[in-house]
């Protein structure tokens, strides 16, 4: 087990001016779940093959314990890998994939075997030992995958979005198993997922990044209560958190009739943040109105989906993911109607406000 560092690691591919990941600054903890998060293109994978040694590394280092291994074969790190592809052999059974790479080392049978039996035991797939990869469903599949690098007994854990070949239900059973097996095993583990909701359930810290840049790297839940932009913001959080342009005056920020207090370093406009469950209905013309378009009855909880009916308001690019409307958390047994008006206000202590020109939290 091991800490591992990215010290103001860049990479940039050979033909593009922007780097695919600029001056990464990143400590992953001894025994830690560290995920990568952020859309398609941010650097997340490049980060983790950078890791691996699969990308070069043109700035910066990267060290692996007391190790600079910047310049180190993959052979040589000590690693073990779990693609988002299960990269097993059809002609080999469980037991001779799991214990493939141990054999290419030259481990002894016997340890092999002992070696491939715990990590059977670990992951419930005793019973399917001499089975071939077509004999197995896809969970089991990636439970083989996560199995053949278990019995490596690396000091890093390296996972690239191992459950994206996985149906939805799937996905939600197996990110447990991941990470509940991750605490057992004690094993630094660094996860990349494109998928907000798995990094806020597997992750002792998530890292976000956007356009190879380190946007932010803190607990789940600070993550979600204090983000450090507006791009956090608007990332983390299902349904994603209300980003509102709203003009200032008076140190106030107005959504309609509802005012927002905002440092006296906001402009002459404020980006207002307020998630789903912030909203609380206030009397008809007294708040924020909300043109209602779509309601969405899931039983437990209602969503409304509206647009603003105050002129002067606009939504930021970061809520366009939820196309661009206001979304509102309502009560489950008395929700409003497509076509009505609602007003919304909201407390002080839900209420984020960020810059416009640099969507830094102010």
């Amino acid at each position: 087990m091991a800490i591992v560092v990215f010290d103001k690691a860049s990479r940039t591919y050979p033909g593009t001016t922007r780097p695919a990941v600029d001056q990464l600054d990143l400590v992953v903890n001894d025994g830690e779940f560290l995920v990568l998060v952020g859309p398609s293109g941010c650097g997340k994978s490049t980060s983790l093959r950078m890791l691996a040694g699969l990308e070069d590394v043109d700035t910066g280092s990267i060290r692996i314990g007391d190790r600079d291994v910047t310049h180190v074969a993959p052979k040589d790190r000590d690693i073990a890998m779990v693609f988002q592809s299960y990269a097993l052999y059809p002609h080999m059974t469980v037991a001779e994939n799991m214990g493939f790479a141990l054999k290419i080392a030259g481990v002894n049978k016997d340890e092999r075997a002992r070696r491939v039996q715990e990590a059977a035991k670990l992951l419930d797939l005793e019973p399917y030992l001499a089975r071939k990869p077509k004999a197995l469903s896809g969970g089991q599949r990636q439970r083989v995958a996560m199995g053949r690098a278990i019995v490596r007994e690396p000091q890093v854990f390296l996972m690239d979005e191992p459950l994206s070949n996985l149906d939805a239900k799937l996905r939600v059973a197996t990110r447990t198993q991941i990470a509940a097996l991750q605490r057992r095993l004690g094993i630094t583990t660094v996860y990349v997922t494109h998928d907000q909701v798995e990094a806020m359930t597997m992750g002792d810290r998530v890292a976000v990044l956007k356009d190879g840049l380190l946007q932010q790297v803190d607990s789940p839940r600070n993550l979600y209560d204090k983000p450090a932009n507006a791009f956090v913001a608007g990332f983390i959080g299902s349904p994603a958190m209300n980003l509102i342009t709203a003009p200032v005056s008076g140190g106030q920020a107005a959504l309609g009739n509802f005012k927002v207090s905002v440092p006296a370093s906001a402009g002459a406009s404020a980006i207002v943040g307020i998630r789903p469950e912030g909203f609380k209905p206030t009397g008809a013309g007294q708040g924020f109105d909300i043109k209602v378009d779509v309601v969405e009855e899931l039983g437990s909880d209602a969503f409304v989906y509206g647009k603003p009916a105050a002129s002067g308001i606009s939504l930021t690019n970061a809520s366009a993911e939820e196309g661009a409307q206001v979304i509102i958390r309502w009560d489950p047994k008395n929700p409003p109607k497509a076509g009505d008006t609602v007003s919304v206000t909201a407390d002080p202590s839900a209420v984020h406000v960020f810059d416009v020109a640099s969507g830094k939290r102010l």
